[in-house]
């Protein structure tokens, strides 16, 4: 009789241990669940008219090296809401998950570019904490947010930079 109490016993204990089990890999891919941004998407955002200009929308010089020209620089809300009085990202701060950084690029006084970087630490396209796209207003990629910031996190990593975003001490 034991014996049989043990091995029910036994069998209640496995039993139970899978559906823990179960469950808690269950748990893990929900916690693991993270999005897919697309290039088309980040146009989308950068094509937006509510999002507030950098030093009242003024067309500013490329700095030395830097592969873009002209622009004009543009945040979102989120982005904005960190900024001071100038501005500009207080040094040593980071911007807010959602954050959202546009710079239109403009040759012979025609946009012709948006490089775009989202902030984002639940995109399979993060790349520093970052997503990078490079997109032409028509939607012709140049720089696809698959791509994870490869070949601008060396150059926006450079020192002065507040959260690798450089303007604020070229500007």
């Amino acid at each position: 009789m034991n014996k049989i109490v043990h091995i029910i016993f036994i069998l209640f204990l496995i039993y139970h241990l899978n559906i823990m089990i179960g469950c808690t890999k269950e748990k893990a891919k929900e916690i693991k669940k993270t999005t897919t941004t697309t290039d088309e998407q980040l146009l989308e955002e950068a094509a937006q008219t509510n999002l507030s200009y950098y030093q009242n929308g003024n067309l500013l010089d490329a700095a030395s090296g830097s592969p873009h020209g002209s622009f004009k620089l543009r945040f979102n809300a989120t982005a904005k809401n960190v900024l001071e009085k100038d501005g500009e990202l207080p040094a040593g701060k980071q911007f807010p998950e959602g954050s959202l950084i546009v710079k239109d690029i403009y040759k012979g006084g025609k946009l012709t570019l948006y490089a775009i970087m989202k902030k984002t630490l639940s995109d399979d396209n993060t790349g520093n904490g970052w997503l990078w796209n490079e997109i032409e207003p028509n939607g012709t990629v140049v720089f696809s947010v698959g791509k994870r910031g490869n070949g601008c996190i060396s150059c926006h990593s450079q020192i002065p930079n507040r959260d690798l975003i450089r303007v604020f001490d070229e500007h």
